[in-house]
């Protein structure tokens, strides 16, 4: 299972996508696209979106905090 988080620093809503994450124990990599111009305009190319959080799991993107639609890609 791969799951890649794009955040920013001041997101309340990645700390909150992270905070989920972490109390499922459910390991995750971290892409702060704050600090990482080139890395935003990747995630841009990928999802046609500007906003944080974005969630990559498996190659299934979901967009924002959505708890549901998290826990329905990690089950495929």
């Amino acid at each position: 299972m791969s799951v890649t988080v794009y955040t920013t620093t001041r997101c309340p809503y990645c700390v909150m996508l992270k905070n989920f994450l972490m109390e499922r124990e459910i390991p995750f990599n971290e892409v702060n696209v704050e600090s990482d111009p080139e890395k935003m305009q990747e995630l841009i190319n990928k999802t046609g979106q500007m906003g944080v959080p974005q969630t990559e799991i498996n190659g299934q993107w979901v967009i924002g905090f959505d708890p549901n639609s998290i826990m329905m890609a990690l089950k495929q």
